[in-house]
C-alpha cells in the first residue's frame, strides 16, 4: 500500500535514531514516493551532520537509489514546545511522524518538568494545532514506548499522557487519523545498551550491568520503523500498535555480545526511574487488545472510540519483558541481523 504516495511528511525529533531510520525508508520509496520530507527538531547541529549524511547516502539500501533527496528531504530548526514554530512546519504537512521526545529516564527524573513540556505539552501542541486550525492532517502517528505501560518513571508518565492526549484528539479532530505505536529497547537506538555493551566489549572492560534478573524486549531499528507503518496501513482510530518481538535477559546479551571473550560484569544497582521488566501491554488494558498479523492492537480506552464491539482479546495476560525470554542461540541470531545497525551507530555516533 503507498499510503505515503504525492504526501508532504514531517517526522518531528527527525534526527534521533528512530527519526533517521524512518525518513531513510520513507526517501526509499518503498511506502510510495512523497513530495517532501520535513525533519522539524530543535538542534542545529544534528540537522547539519543529518543533511551531510543524506547527501553523500548513495543508496536507501543496498538496491534503491535516493532520487532527488536533496529536492526532496528539508529540514526545519523549531521545538515541539513552541506552538507557533510547530504550527507553521504542519501547515505543509499531510502524514504527520511524531517522535520528538525527551526519553532519557534518568535525566527526566532529575529534571520532570523539562520532560512534561516536551513529551506532554508537545503532543498537545501537535493536537491544537489540528483542532483550532482545522488543519488537513491525514494521518497522525504519535511515538510512544513500553515505559508508558504501567509506568513507575517520569518518562514512562509523560509518554502515557502522551498516548492519551493522542488518543483523545480522534473524538473532534473527525478528518484525522490519530494512532498510537508502543515498543521496547530498540537494538542501535541513541542511549540502548546494546552499543554500550559494543564499546565495552571493544576496549575489553567489564561489562556494566544494574540488576542480574533484569529483562527488555528488544527489537531493530527496522522492526521499529515496520510498527510505524503497520499502524498507519492496519490501524483503527486511537488504536496502539504493538510489535510482537522477542525478550532476553540483560546477562545473556552481555554473554552473546562478548562473544569468546571472557570479560567481567559488573552489577551497578538499578537507576533512578528505571524497571527491572518492562511491560508492553497492561493485565488492564489485554482485554481490549486484539490481534493485527505480526502485532497486538490495543483498542482505545474511551469506549465511543472503538469501532470493534464483538471481538476476542488476544492475550489473557500481561505482556512483559521476564516471559518467554528468548535462548542465547536465538539471541545471537537477533543481535546479528541487527549488526549492521549496530556498526551504523557506533560509526556514526548516533
Amino acid at each position: 500500500m503507498n499510503f505515503l504516495e504525492g504526501k508532504r511528511v514531517l517526522v518531528t525529533g527527525g534526527t534521533g535514531s528512530l527519526g533517521q531510520s524512518l525518513i531513510r525508508r520513507i526517501l526509499s520509496g518503498e511506502k510510495g514516493k512523497p513530495t517532501r520530507v520535513t525533519v522539524f527538531s530543535r538542534d542545529e547541529a544534528k540537522q547539519h551532520y543529518m543533511r551531510l549524511a543524506f547527501m553523500r547516502q548513495k543508496a536507501a539500501t543496498d538496491e534503491i537509489i535516493y532520487e532527488n533527496s536533496q529536492d526532496l528531504l528539508n529540514f526545519r530548526i523549531g521545538d515541539v514546545r513552541d506552538y507557533p514554530a510547530l504550527l507553521a512546519a504542519m501547515r505543509d504537512a499531510d502524514v504527520i511522524f511524531h517522535a520528538a521526545a525527551l526519553k532519557q529516564v534518568p535525566s527526566c527524573e532529575y529534571f520532570p518538568f523539562e520532560a512534561v513540556q516536551t513529551n506532554v505539552y508537545g503532543a498537545q501542541n501537535v493536537v491544537r494545532a489540528i483542532r483550532e486550525n482545522r488543519l488537513p492532517i491525514e494521518t497522525v502517528v504519535g511515538i510512544s514506548t513500553d515505559k508508558a505501560c504501567k509506568p513507575i518513571n517520569v518518562m514512562g508518565m509523560t509518554k502515557a499522557l502522551q498516548e492519551r492526549i493522542i488518543v483523545e484528539a480522534n473524538l473532534d479532530c473527525a478528518d484525522t487519523n490519530f494512532v498510537c505505536v508502543r515498543y521496547g529497547n530498540v537494538i542501535a537506538s541513541r542511549g540502548s545498551i546494546v552499543p554500550l555493551f559494543v564499546e565495552q566489549v571493544r576496549n575489553r572492560q567489564p561489562l556494566t550491568i544494574t540488576l542480574k534478573e533484569m529483562t527488555r524486549f528488544l527489537l531493530s531499528l527496522d522492526k521499529a520503523v515496520d510498527t510505524v507503518f503497520a499502524a498507519i496501513e492496519q490501524g483503527e482510530r486511537g488504536e496502539t500498535f504493538i510489535p510482537k518481538v522477542a525478550s532476553a535477559r540483560m546477562t545473556d546479551v552481555a554473554r552473546v555480545l562478548m562473544g569468546r571473550e571472557d570479560l567481567p560484569m559488573v552489577f551497578t544497582g538499578i537507576r533512578p526511574g528505571e524497571k527491572v521488566h518492562e511491560i508492553m501491554v497492561s493485565e488492564e488494558e489485554c482485554f481490549r487488545t486484539i490481534e493485527r498479523g505480526e502485532y497486538y492492537a490495543i483498542m482505545p480506552t474511551l469506549p465511543e472510540l472503538r469501532r470493534l464491539q464483538d471481538y476476542t482479546p488476544a492475550l489473557d495476560g500481561e505482556y512483559s519483558s521476564k516471559d518467554g525470554n528468548v535462548s542465547l542461540q536465538a539471541l545471537a541470531v537477533l543481535l546479528g541481523e541487527a549488526d549492521r545497525e549496530i556498526a551504523r551507530f557506533m560509526t556514526a555516533g548516533n
